[in-house]
């Protein structure tokens, strides 16, 4: 008998890849948009998988709207879950619970402080905390704190690199020895798939095996757009200044936010299936055919 999966945002981007590689699962999809979470029908299921959320905005949300739904709305799910006799509940995450950027390259792994800075992940956190509390011998909880997710269908910042890539021959971004850990779609589905076979409880991080710099990220796009591409290196004082003027573009492309998935992988004894340059080929055929 197939193990019982709700799934809420299943329309999203991580949503929608999960469904399609997930049909080992008999899979129930939770519309929170246009339903109330008393119609939400518990009955029989296995697994929650909680993908909702009120994601990170460029132009700052409202702050209330980030602990509404990633962390209320979360924690009322999960409940009626367990009234219903819900056997695991798995929370998606966010690496920013732990900060923006990780220093001296020392990676965080899942036993690392946490120390969210900005409302998103403030949210989410506190959304760990209350949904871990519910956590008893009939009820597991399983955490995935993910970094940035790539892939087919990809948006946002992802996105606008690529077609940066796509358009430019020279960008200023060359020599930047970051370390950034990301995670190809197909490898994050892989372990929520694992975690929900398993029915295994705990914090867990997602990751591909190796971490990027920002200049070798746009390397590899380039190589697989089939684009000759230069890369140059911004004058210090023009990195200075963009540190103070436009901080969180600076953190992105200059710092690094490394994350040490290792334990995890032991634990569940599960090796991420796609590597980083098979997870970059896909997402870029994609791209070709939409354009």
């Amino acid at each position: 008998m197939k193990t019982k999966v709700l799934v809420t945002g299943s329309t999203g981007f991580i949503g929608r890849h999960f469904l399609l590689n997930a049909t080992d699962f008999d899979i129930i999809e939770a519309d929170l948009l246009n339903k109330s979470i008393n119609d939400i029908n518990f009955t029989g299921i296995d697994t929650v998988l909680h993908l909702a959320a009120y994601v990170h905005q460029m132009k700052h949300g409202e702050d209330s709207q980030y602990f509404k739904v990633n962390r209320d709305l979360a924690l009322q799910i999960a409940l009626k879950a367990k009234e219903n006799g819900v056997k695991q509940f798995i929370l998606m995450s966010t690496v920013k619970v732990y900060g923006e950027y990780t220093n001296n390259q020392i990676a965080w792994n899942e036993e690392s402080p946490c120390f969210p800075i900005d409302s998103y992940g403030l949210s989410k956190y506190q959304a760990e905390i209350a949904i871990q509390e519910l956590e008893d011998e009939n009820f597991k909880v399983a955490i995935i704190r993910s970094p940035l997710v790539y892939g087919e269908g990809v948006k946002a910042n992802m996105l606008n690199l690529i077609k940066l890539i796509d358009k430019l021959p020279i960008l200023p971004l060359g020599g930047i020895k970051n370390k950034r850990s990301l995670v190809y779609v197909g490898n994050l589905v892989a372990l929520m798939k694992h975690i929900i076979q398993k029915q295994s409880a705990g914090i867990f991080i997602a990751g591909d095996l190796e971490p990027l710099s920002t200049s070798k990220l746009i390397n590899l796009i380039a190589k697989e757009l089939n684009k000759r591409i230069i890369l140059i290196k911004l004058p210090y004082f023009i990195i200075i200044g963009m540190k103070y003027l436009k901080p969180n573009l600076f953190d992105r492309l200059f710092r690094s936010l490394i994350l040490d998935n290792s334990n995890t992988n032991e634990i569940l004894h599960f090796i991420p299936p796609y590597t980083t340059k098979r997870g970059i080929n896909e997402m870029i055929n994609w791209y070709k055919r939409k354009n």
